[in-house]
This record gives structure tokens, C-alpha cells and sequence, in this order.
């Protein structure tokens, strides 16, 4: 019969993550600073750097992959999923506030002109924005559609 591993303390999913972290940047010779915290079973990694961009990528491409990265070597280690969330600079919060107000205009224009309007494909995390964004909007609703890497939000009147 195998035995059942107890799963690490919050304090060891800390200093594993920051310990992969540490290594995962040592090996792309990056100069950064960063710190963890954990939130409501997530571990955020929050990173300054004097070289944002290339940690962030073209719509967050490059930040998406780092935190899938990390995510993974977490996994392997503890066999356990951890959740982590990385942040570079203000990155997320400046993100939100532009889908939001994307989300915002293009709901306005869904309205003045009755028909549907199709946003861009981008990830889940950013739909849920949109979605969440117009949340309590009694005038229009979205919708996900598209698979895989077309999967796109659509702002469509209520009828």
C-alpha cells in the first residue's frame, strides 16, 4: 500500500516557489527584484525589473509563460498544483483598467447600434475580465466563442 504524503505547509509552497523563481531568473540572467505573498491559496509573485518588457511580451504573452513555467517546475516538485499569479510592475492593474474600458466603449457602441461587436482573441483570465466588466450591464451580454487559441468574447444586446 503506498503511503500518502501530507501536502507542504503554505510557509514550504513559499520557499519552493520563490526557490524555483529564484533559479528560474538566475538561469535567464536577468537582474530582478521580487517578493511573494500568498492570497486565498494563490502565491503571487509580484517583480521589479529594470527590463519589464521582455518579461512581459506582446499582450502579456511572455508574462503568461513565465507563470506557466514556474507553475509546472511547482508542480513537478511538489506533485501538487500550486496556484501562482505573476505580476511585473503594475502590468495586471494598468491590463484590467484597459479591458475594462474596452470592454466599456465597445458595449456602448453594441448599443447604439443593436448588433453584436466581437472582440479580439485573448485568454481566459482576460475574457473573465470583460465578462466581469459588464457583469451588471441590463442592456448587453457576452459570450465566449471560438476554440483553442480563437476563442474570443462577443458583446451581443439583450434582447
Amino acid at each position: 500500500m503506498a503511503e500518502k504524503s501530507n501536502p507542504p505547509a503554505g510557509g514550504e509552497k513559499i520557499k519552493i516557489v520563490k526557490e524555483i523563481t529564484d533559479n528560474l531568473f538566475h538561469l535567464l540572467d536577468l537582474k530582478v527584484d521580487f517578493k511573494l505573498t500568498e492570497e486565498e491559496g494563490v502565491v503571487n509573485i509580484q517583480v521589479e525589473t529594470d527590463e519589464p518588457g521582455i518579461l512581459i511580451g506582446y499582450h502579456g504573452q511572455a508574462l503568461q509563460a513565465l507563470q506557466l513555467l514556474i507553475t509546472l517546475a511547482v508542480f513537478r516538485k511538489l506533485n501538487e498544483w500550486v496556484r501562482v499569479s505573476v505580476n511585473i510592475g503594475d502590468y495586471r492593474e494598468k491590463r484590467q483598467e484597459s479591458l475594462t474600458k474596452m470592454a466599456q466603449s465597445i458595449a456602448q457602441r453594441t448599443k447604439f447600434s443593436s448588433t453584436p461587436q466581437s472582440l479580439p482573441p485573448m485568454s481566459s483570465a482576460e475574457r473573465r475580465i470583460i465578462h466581469l466588466a459588464l457583469a451588471n450591464d441590463a442592456e448587453v451580454e457576452t459570450i465566449s466563442e471560438g476554440e483553442g487559441r480563437d476563442r474570443h468574447v462577443v458583446i451581443k444586446p439583450k434582447i
